[in-house]
């Protein structure tokens, strides 16, 4: 599989994963939740084709976890400034999770996925 499909697919995967979480949050209501998880689905996909076009062009482990979580932590940024409903925002509980994400694809495009042949 390739860097930037592996990243694609891993941070789809984890995307769900992190969304479907914040079912566990009070504030957040059943009815919210599909939305949460497609929107953090899409997140991730687009952290881990950021990191994995990156880990095709670079060999650097720890840049490429750099990248991953900065790119996570600016796309978490932007979901955690719209505010809920009564005005209120989740700042930690979207953008701690989405630079987690990000580390852990930049560390998977880079560790593992197949480099591209000439």
């Amino acid at each position: 599989m390739s860097k930037v499909m592996l990243g694609l697919l891993l941070g789809a995967v984890l995307g769900a994963i992190d969304g479907a979480c914040a079912g566990f949050y009070d504030a957040v209501t059943k009815d919210m939740v599909l939305g949460i998880v497609f929107g953090s689905s899409i997140k991730g996909l687009l952290t881990g084709v950021a990191a994995g076009l990156y880990a095709r062009k670079s060999r650097s482990l720890g840049k490429g976890i750099a990248l991953g979580l900065a790119v996570g932590l600016a796309l978490s940024a932007l979901v955690a400034a719209i505010p809920q409903p009564d005005g209120s925002h989740f700042y930690l509980e979207i953008m701690l999770p989405g630079m987690a994400l990000g580390a852990v694809v930049g560390f998977a495009t880079q560790r593992y996925g197949r480099p591209m042949t000439a």
